[in-house]
């Protein structure tokens, strides 16, 4: 099926110095971000603490219930409007690792009733702890990184018949982080020394391929990452589950493009690479609008009716998905070309392999 019955001709690659600009500002309002918070605003599944959901009949500001809760060790707590409007549902977040959740319930359900004068029902009371929270927050990173890895090997081997060099470039990967380790270094540093020696090893061992995915992922992982902290939401298991299906998705855009970049470098072995590319984005855009249209059209039923347990995953689905579209063609595509006349005496001397 195709929307476009004529042959387009965009030039996406002529465009690509404008859109790098565009990713590196994104890049860099997203780093500023999350630098002025201290991080991302990681929920109580990572950092341990308690959280109370509570119903109310009236609406209230954050200060009225912070107040309302002086002298139950819940003063200091962090409160966010919950669910759909009008439902006057409150998240009071507390991350105080010393924290008891016996009874918490019942003293700020005390306190707020006889403070506001009004009904209220404690919904949920759900604690963490500290421990438990750090082990989340590695293994979820860890989750991550090895995600993009994974793919950086798949693809080496797939598009580019390197599984040796990519294997050795694991193995080296490896070697690198657990050298890390043993000098203590954390676990958000050990994930950044993996991918600059990834980065390295693809840029050495010529995987182009494989760093112009890993990089693209990258970019749509942060931007997600972006979107959270300009929105103030919280980073929760949910989240981490939507960020690695958001990697999934987007890899196998970027692999429909690279098939097809492959079939023309086959077919027009003299042509420039860049003109290669161009045709290839513009041969997949009638799939990538209708694989991509038809997903947002579910995400944002999701958002508006899905309710606000699913509300943050759909959310993070819908940006990662936009996010990763534009990936596939102005920074995964663009990124090829580092390596173009390596690429473009290759196509000229053996025809690639399926």
């Amino acid at each position: 099926m195709e929307i476009f019955k004529s042959k387009l001709n965009i030039d996406f690659i002529g465009k690509r110095y404008a859109a790098f600009t565009l990713s590196g500002l994104c890049i860099l309002v997203t780093l500023v971000l999350l630098l002025w918070r201290g991080g991302p605003n990681y929920g109580v599944d990572f950092t341990g603490g308690v959280v109370i959901q509570v119903k109310m009949e009236k609406k209230h500001t954050p200060s009225e219930i912070r107040e309302a809760l002086a002298g139950t060790q819940l003063d200091d707590s962090i409160i966010q409007e919950f669910g759909e409007t009008g439902a006057f549902e409150y998240l009071i977040r507390v991350t105080n690792p010393d924290l008891q959740a016996a009874g918490l319930g019942d003293k700020a359900q005390k306190a707020l009733s006889e403070k506001l004068g009004e009904k209220v029902d404690i919904r949920q009371v759900e604690m963490v702890g500290p421990q438990v929270g750090e082990e989340l927050r590695k293994k979820a990173l860890y989750a991550i990184f090895y995600a993009l890895l994974i793919m950086a090997v798949y693809i080496s081997g797939r598009f580019e018949h390197k599984w040796l060099m990519a294997i050795i470039m694991a193995g080296c990967l490896i070697a690198a982080t657990s050298f890390a380790a043993i000098f203590g270094a954390g676990v958000v540093w050990l994930i950044f020394i993996a991918l600059f020696v990834t980065i390295a090893f693809c840029w050495f061992l010529t995987l182009r391929f494989a760093m112009a995915a890993i990089v693209s992922l990258m970019f749509d992982v942060l931007i997600t990452m972006g979107a959270f902290a300009v929105t103030n939401r919280e980073i929760s298991l949910s989240i981490v589950a939507a960020l690695l299906t958001i990697v999934g998705y987007s890899i196998n855009d970027k692999i429909v493009v690279y098939d097809r970049i492959r079939e023309v470098l086959a077919r027009f072995r003299k042509m420039a690479f860049k003109d290669i590319i161009n045709i290839s984005i513009n041969e997949t855009l009638s799939r990538t609008i209708l694989t991509g249209t038809t997903t947002l059209i579910v995400l944002i039923v999701l958002l508006i009716f899905g309710g606000p347990v699913i509300h943050d995953f759909a959310f993070a689905l819908l940006v990662g998905i936009i996010t990763g579209t534009y990936s596939s063609i102005f920074v995964a595509s663009p990124i090829l070309l580092l390596w173009e006349g390596k690429i473009t005496q290759s196509g000229r001397n053996s025809r690639p392999q399926g």
